[in-house]
């Protein structure tokens, strides 16, 4: 038996707007991306094949969903993001406004910052030597 984490799920208000978030600041591409006879859209994002670990943007609807966005893991980070460049990473998110909750953090055991989605969803962003 093989098993494997397919997607995690972010609630959002726009989808547009959250794909244009992580294409533009992390290089995710669209994974799947249709709209059912409904309207039902499913948006799925990642940095690799379609089978990959990826995002699932899913539109909050209601009360209720509306008040998550952004704080689906009550203040915990949302999901972490390995990149090989950290330094270029971080000053092209800064230089894209996006805003930050640590400077960046270099040690010789880790390297990482944190930063925010577009609706306050923490990111840790760590560099795998």
């Amino acid at each position: 038996m093989k098993n494997q984490i397919g997607r995690m799920v972010i609630l959002v208000e726009d989808y547009d707007q959250a794909l244009n978030f992580y294409q533009s600041n992390f290089g995710f591409n669209i994974l799947h991306d249709v709209t059912t006879d409904v309207g039902q859209r499913f948006l799925h994002i990642g940095t690799g094949k379609t089978d990959a670990l990826g995002i699932w943007f899913l539109k909050a609807d209601g009360k209720k969903g509306k008040e998550r966005i952004g704080s689906q893991t009550a203040g915990q980070p949302a999901l972490v993001i390995y990149t090989d460049t950290l330094k270029e990473l971080y000053n092209k998110l800064k230089d894209n406004g996006v805003k930050m909750k640590t400077e960046l953090v270099i040690t010789p055991e880790y390297k990482f910052f944190h930063c925010f989605d577009l609706y306050g969803n923490e990111i840790v962003v760590v560099q795998l030597d």
